[in-house]
């Protein structure tokens, strides 16, 4: 494979970018799951590059659970979706196993040091799941490992792993609010800043198809002291009597609502003592006329001030959403310059396929954000916002809405493709759901790009502060959203959305590929660079061998590594979307990261299900993924050239 030339235009572009005053921005540790804080997923080791890339080898690797717990309870069964992300610390890597358990092992053997101890011997309490990342907090000769299994967070000792018991109950402290029952944490982990842990997460609730929204529990944001588990304060994901965004709950919604939090990745700087807030959708999330006004703080970024939980800025991505548009990846922190004016940044990517920029100091946009007309619904009883934010820089990462020309005009398919799209409403992004038909060729609802899967999720988002550059991933798949009619007398929701899946015709979507896209934007010029299909699929499908099309794309949720060198990325696997044909692979793959020129692959032994990480440990540079699919166990996979 051909081999790229040397980065000249890196080297160029890193003398404007390189401000350098993003907490641990170029650490060579990776002390977070999202690399640091600032969660750009960037490590600066350069030692493997696109001179000796095709070199990479497979160094060890390691099943999802120790094999000293699946001995001992061989009947448990473990998912072959990993998530744990390690980190990397004082030659030790850390992280949550395939079961919630804190693993510790050896950075170039894979060798283990030691695993986290059950509550209790039983096969029961060993069930769990893991999480997608743990933190180390240290302080002086101090030091913590913190790490949330079911509605617990642990301190450990990141020595031994033994519980330390100054830390709240004996080391455990119960995280399940106030009038729920569960506790779940498993799309993210905890986060210290300066002595505070940041908490999120999801509870027991209504779930996003809505058929309930009374009463349910609000997952809120809490701050918890590091050296006693003291709770401090509690930010209300849904704003209480009194408090900033109640006016946008109608008929005193706000009283009913929960079930609306951040479920995944936060970030944080720390010379501010600011923590960035991604906030899902409300409740209810296709159907919303229980709750007219805009619904703060769903589909928000929020900043807060650690210091004492208030909040200090925030911008609203989706005014009353009714698509499930929820900003689920991280808001990554670098530092670039646009007009000659450096900025402090934060990009916040949404399922709508929009990075949005901002100040993270004060939250003034970057470039300018218009309120634009959207088109209404004509559904009973729902009261839509007239306008959304449309972001006039960067131009979005994925394709949004849908007309005739998206969709597939292939031969022999083409037809059936325009055929089956007749059944459904197209139209721009936020067109609304509709209630669907039963009648023959009645309407089976609003056929759009994105769909409530998202073009971006918890794996969109990575940043080099060498050059600028941002990485966003996006999938290009189509759903449904429909509404039907609740047939119960006494239910809560006049309407409710039953499924949302998009036909496809023999595996095949509706629209056109690519399906999954890598683009790298410019962020001091707001500017695409570059945007290629990750990964291919379908290319042997009977009705595509013979068309000579190429670069169809995974529709999956591949994360990404970006290095001092290289941009590195796989295939996302099954577990994250679905099993159709086109929505999970097993290559990984290494890509000049100034151009996207694809320098090398490889087949792992399964999809990739969380974010890689690199170090360099004893002057080597290792590169860990967790891979694993609905058919393969999850295990982590460490490369290293020889």
């Amino acid at each position: 494979m051909k081999i790229s030339p040397a980065l000249s235009s890196i080297a160029l572009i890193a003398t404007l970018a390189s401000l350098g005053d993003v907490a641990s921005a170029q650490t060579p540790d990776w002390s977070y799951w999202g690399g640091s804080k600032a969660f750009n997923r960037y490590s600066p080791a350069d030692q493997i590059n696109a001179n000796n890339v095709e070199d990479l080898r497979i160094a060890w690797s390691r099943p999802a659970v120790d094999r000293s717990i699946t001995r001992q309870f061989p009947q448990l069964r473990i998912s072959g979706d990993l998530r744990g992300t390690p980190i990397y610390h004082d030659g030790v890597l850390y992280v949550s196993n395939g079961i919630g358990l804190v693993e510790a092992f050896d950075p170039a053997s894979g060798e283990t040091l030691w695993v986290q101890s059950l509550e209790e011997n039983t096969l029961q309490a060993a069930r769990g799941n893991g999480t997608r990342g743990v933190e180390l907090w240290q302080d002086g000769s101090q030091s913590r490992l913190l790490a949330v299994r079911g509605g617990t967070l642990y301190a450990l000792d990141p020595d031994t792993g033994a519980l330390q018991t100054d830390f709240a109950d004996n080391g455990r402290l119960n995280l399940v609010p106030e009038g729920a029952e569960t506790f779940s944490l498993v799309s993210s982990g905890p986060l210290v800043v300066n002595d505070v842990i940041v908490i999120t997460g999801t509870v027991d609730g209504a779930g996003d198809s809505g058929t309930t929204w009374r009463g349910v529990a609000s997952e809120d944001v809490r701050g918890f002291d590091v050296n006693s588990g003291e709770l401090l304060w509690t930010f209300h994901a849904v704003p209480r009597e009194g408090e900033f965004g109640t006016e946008t709950w109608g008929n005193d919604s706000w009283r009913d609502s929960g079930d609306l939090g951040s479920w995944c990745c936060l970030s944080a700087d720390e010379e501010l003592g600011y923590v960035y807030v991604p906030f899902t959708a409300p409740t209810a999330a296709y159907y919303g006329g229980h709750r007219p006004g805009d619904n703060l703080f769903s589909n928000s970024l929020v900043a807060i001030d650690v210091s004492n939980g208030e909040r200090v800025w925030h911008f609203q991505m989706v005014h009353h959403d009714v698509w499930e548009y929820d900003n689920v990846g991280p808001p990554v922190l670098g530092d670039i310059v646009v007009d000659g004016r450096p900025i402090k940044a934060v990009m916040q990517t949404n399922k709508t396929g929009w990075v949005y920029v901002f100040d993270r100091v004060t939250g003034e946009s970057v470039w300018p954000i218009e309120e634009l007309p959207v088109p209404q619904s004509d559904v009973p009883g729902e009261q839509l916002s007239a306008t959304q934010p449309f972001p006039t820089k960067p131009a979005p990462i994925a394709t949004q809405g849908i007309t005739l020309e998206n969709i597939i005009d292939y031969p022999e398919i083409g037809q059936i493709a325009r055929a089956t799209v007749a059944n459904f409403v197209i139209g721009p992004i936020f067109t609304p759901p509709t209630v669907i038909s039963d009648e023959p060729g009645g309407n089976q609802g609003t056929l759009t790009l994105p769909g409530s899967w998202g073009s971006a999720n918890w794996n969109t988002g990575a940043f080099d502060p060498e050059t600028g550059y941002y990485y966003g991933f996006t999938n290009d798949i189509p759903r449904v959203y429909r509404l039907e009619a609740m047939d119960d007398p006494e239910a809560e929701m006049e309407y409710w959305s039953p499924n949302r899946e998009a036909p496809y015709l023999d595996g095949i979507p509706l629209t056109k590929p690519p399906w999954g896209r890598i683009t790298a934007i410019d962020m001091n010029r707001g500017e695409h660079v570059w945007q290629v299909a990750n990964g291919d699929s379908l290319s042997d499908h009977p009705d595509l061998a013979n068309l000579n099309l190429s670069d169809l794309g995974i529709a999956s949720r591949p994360a990404a590594l970006v290095t001092g060198a290289l941009l590195f990325i796989g295939e996302g696997s099954n577990n994250h979307g679905g099993t159709q044909p086109n929505m999970w692979g097993t290559g990984f793959m290494a890509y000049d990261k100034a151009t996207g020129e694809l320098l090398w692959r490889t087949e792992l032994p399964s999809a990739t299900t969380s974010s890689p990480m690199s170090y360099v440990h004893e002057g080597k540079q290792y590169i860990v993924v967790a891979v694993g699919s609905l058919g393969d166990p999850g295990q982590w996979v460490a490369l290293a050239l020889p």
